[in-house]
């Protein structure tokens, strides 16, 4: 059973029986099903079903010669809203089964994103009717998490938010000239990273870290798509799934201005979000791409 099945509100599924049961849901009355050929035997086939608004679960395997269908796995699922980046994505298929992991490597984050795939037949089909590399794409990050907590902003004015944006600028037009091969800019991004852990190895004797640490995104765990993160709540709603009742949150979160939302079963988050105070915890994240040619076409 996946783990973030708790997250979209079915924290009481606990037994094979029960997942079979939610699996054959899905099949028998899927808002979406997505279909492609992946040879001249087989095709792949995708079920989606939303339980609440753009949260569901999707079941995905194979039709074979005789029309019989394999299931191979599931996921949960939180689609995202709007446009997280632009930058440049690789997408690798996970070695187990027909699906897939994305990288991007946005400076913003500091580190290479790796998610989720969660719109597998639209890149299925470019894959296998040999249209890769696309170009023009984009992507719609969103996360679902299973522990969280709300934590107090960092008391901020005016002038301290422009000196950070300001900050921040200079040093992703440092990074993206290190990327280069730019050694004076590999140099003075060496001489910021000393100053900064001189900076805040005084401090944290007297301070806590989450006062000297506005956000922060980092790895989490052994698997690649998993993180840890610190981030401010831009705006925050309720969903309730239709099938268990279970109430959900939805965070607008914005962590190393990076911009997403995070979808948390109730039960699972400490504290009273609102706008301005931070969200901190883990999350699995995911993410459609969006393809020029395929994107909100499928069948």
């Amino acid at each position: 059973m996946h783990k973030y099945l708790r997250a979209i509100g079915f924290s009481r599924i606990r037994t094979p029986k029960q997942m079979h049961d939610l699996v054959m849901e899905v099949i028998q009355n899927a808002d979406k099903r997505s279909y492609t050929s992946n040879s001249e035997t087989t095709m792949l086939a995708e079920f989606c079903k939303d339980f609440a608004n753009r949260i569901g679960m999707t079941v995905c395997g194979e039709f074979d010669e005789k029309d019989e269908f394999s299931y191979e796995y599931s996921f949960p699922y939180f689609r995202g809203d709007g446009i997280s980046t632009e930058e440049d994505i690789s997408v690798e298929r996970h070695a187990e089964k027909e699906s897939y992991a994305g990288v991007c490597n946005d400076l913003r984050v500091g580190v290479s994103l790796i998610f989720y795939l969660q719109n597998m037949i639209d890149y299925a089909k470019i894959k296998y009717g040999e249209r890769l590399p696309v170009r023009g794409t984009s992507l719609t990050l969103s996360a679902l998490s299973i522990s969280g907590k709300v934590v107090l902003p960092i008391r901020k004015n005016k002038a301290d938010m422009e000196k950070i944006e300001k900050e921040t600028t200079n040093r992703n037009k440092l990074i993206a000239q290190a990327r280069q091969g730019d050694e004076e800019a590999i140099e003075t991004l060496t001489l910021e990273d000393m100053d900064t852990y001189n900076a805040v190895s005084k401090k944290i004797r007297t301070e806590d870290v989450l006062s000297l640490v506005d956000t922060y995104f980092m790895p989490y765990g052994v698997e690649c798509d998993q993180y840890s993160i610190l981030g401010e709540i831009l705006d925050c709603s309720t969903e309730k799934n239709k099938l268990t009742g279970e109430e959900l949150w939805i965070l607008g979160v914005t962590c190393n201005d990076l911009i997403f939302d995070v979808c948390i079963n109730k039960k699972d988050l400490y504290g009273e979000p609102a706008p301005g105070r931070r969200f901190k915890g883990t999350i699995w994240m995911q993410g459609i791409i969006n393809f020029p040619e395929t994107y909100g076409v499928s069948g």
